[in-house]
């Protein structure tokens, strides 16, 4: 299709130079409005004034500008129908072959948490309208939409002498609705934020491709990651690409540090569970007290700590293996004797905000749509049930316990002791299982000559005494457990009756 006319209408006037002089090259005439008309013109390059062109000027301090019969005719008219061809000769109207056009940052705007008058002044209108237009008359108009396009756009004019293709167009339409789509969803989304619970009635979901991966959780599944972040914060240092399994175990410890005393958590997740966890102020002792409480499943774990990683504990960490290790920085030491383990994953997590977002889960042709579990967990949520009361310095232990316990899958049971776990069960379809596997690892991995009373956390509540009667009687002093059952009374009394501590919490944390 031979460019006779192009259209250029930006927000963003960057690296079009290029392009100015391609068209120049092969005598494409351009129609333009505002500040492009401007920037086009003092660049030493002829152009047409739309409101020359409408005879109609630009009015609404700039709103309505590109929002014109003879603009849109010359973009939506079929060449090759010969009513269309009557009209457009009738109303002597060009036909504009190509536009070139970006929108008004919306969504930078709104990351500036501006106010909403400025941000509804920079929902873009015209420029959407001209991409949805050219876009469906993709049979004869060209569509860019973004500046890493224009290199595209340059080869092909050149390639085929100021025509384009039809292969071409037609991507470039798939492109800009694409474009279109996510721009309104965003707008979309930033209505919705004001509704109660954050509910809307249609879910739209946002993401540009970050990347392709080698396969999903099989070979035989194929996966990519979406970001709704621009630049997405997940930046390897070194290592081999990550997968799509590295993904999901490094959410999942990115969702429980961030529950963690900020510069002493360590975490070590396979299968996306934790298999051990630690808040030793030491960091060194925090690092070996998460790997030890369960060293067989660390082996080819990720590794996530909340503090920046020295020489001393990258020497430890060079002694077993991992898939990832995730670290709020690292000593410039400590980064060169990783580079002895090509392979190793390393990221650097000092820089990644978690925002406080939906969560969204896909099955069955639907979505599940939940508020994210990010309920505090401190005294004011516990309710202290037995004749026993845990000591004021326990206090601390059991909201840690109790924030492990909510990122391992459900049924969950965490035994823990002195700001680390010594045992954990999970994924279990009943509690007992949960609660015997992590009595196990507890045996099997910790010395218990330890003084310190030993915490159980259940996930959610003991439905018969045969759990807790287990983990008393394997030394456990102190549990805490959701309420809710209509045998809490048994409970109670097996608490009372054993001499323990027994402590509910006013809220639930299962983790399917």
């Amino acid at each position: 299709m031979k460019i006779k006319f192009a259209l250029i209408s930006l927000y963003d006037k960057s690296q079009i130079k290029n392009i100015l002089e391609v068209l120049k090259k092969y005598k494409i005439k351009i129609i333009s409005s505002g500040g492009t008309y401007e920037k086009i013109k003092s660049l030493g390059y002829k152009c047409i004034e739309v409101s020359e062109y409408t005879n109609f000027p630009e009015i609404l301090d700039g709103r309505v500008k590109t929002l014109h019969p003879k603009i849109h005719s010359g973009i939506l008219f079929k060449r090759q129908k010969l009513s269309h061809k009557k009209v457009i000769k009738k109303y002597n109207i060009k036909s504009i072959d190509l536009v070139i056009t970006n929108f008004y940052p919306f969504k930078k705007v709104l990351n500036q948490n501006s106010k909403h008058n400025k941000i509804i002044e920079n929902i873009d209108i015209g420029g959407p309208t001209l991409v949805r237009s050219a876009a469906k008359n993709y049979n004869y108009v060209t569509v860019i939409t973004k500046i890493e396009q224009y290199k595209n756009l340059i080869d092909e004019l050149n390639q085929f002498r100021g025509s384009t293709t039809l292969k071409f167009r037609r991507e470039m339409s798939r492109e800009a609705f694409g474009l279109t789509a996510s721009y309104d969803s965003i707008i979309y989304n930033y209505f919705n934020s004001g509704l109660e619970k954050n509910i809307p009635n249609r879910l739209l979901i946002n993401a540009q491709l970050i990347k392709k991966l080698r396969y999903g959780e099989n070979p035989h599944q194929v996966a990519a990651i979406y970001s709704n972040q621009e630049d997405y914060q997940i930046q390897k240092l070194q290592g081999k690409e990550l997968s799509y399994n590295n993904y999901k175990d490094i959410f999942a410890c990115l969702d429980l540090v961030k529950t963690l005393p900020k510069n002493r958590g360590t975490i070590v997740v396979k299968h996306a569970n934790p298999s051990g966890v630690s808040i030793e102020p030491d960091h060194l002792k925090s690092y070996l007290s998460a790997i030890n409480c369960d060293p067989v499943s660390a082996f080819g774990g990720i590794l996530a700590c909340n503090y920046k990683v020295n020489f001393k504990i990258a020497k430890k960490i060079i002694q077993n293996y991992y898939e990832v290790i995730i670290a709020d920085g690292y000593e410039a030491k400590a980064l060169n004797l990783f580079k002895s383990k090509k392979n190793l994953r390393l990221i650097d997590s000092s820089k990644i905000k978690i925002k406080n977002e939906n969560k969204i889960t896909s099955g069955l042709n639907s979505f599940l749509l939940q508020s994210n579990d990010d309920h505090l967990i401190n005294k004011k949520n516990f309710k202290f049930v037995s004749k026993i009361k845990p000591p004021k310095n326990i206090i601390k232990q059991l909201v840690f316990a109790l924030n492990v316990c909510r990122s391992v899958k459900s049924n969950s049971i965490v035994i823990t002791q002195n700001d680390r776990t010594l045992g954990i069960g999970s994924g279990q379809p009943n509690r007992l299982d949960s609660c015997k596997i992590a009595i196990n690892k507890m045996k099997k991995f910790n010395s218990l000559k330890n003084k310190h009373p030993i915490i159980a956390a259940s996930d959610a509540f003991f439905p018969f005494i045969d759990g807790i009667e287990k983990l008393v009687q394997a030394g456990v002093s102190v549990v805490i457990q959701p309420y809710g059952s209509v045998r809490d009374k048994e409970i109670i009394n097996y608490a009372n009756k054993m001499g323990i501590a027994l402590v509910f919490s006013k809220t639930r944390h299962f983790n399917h």
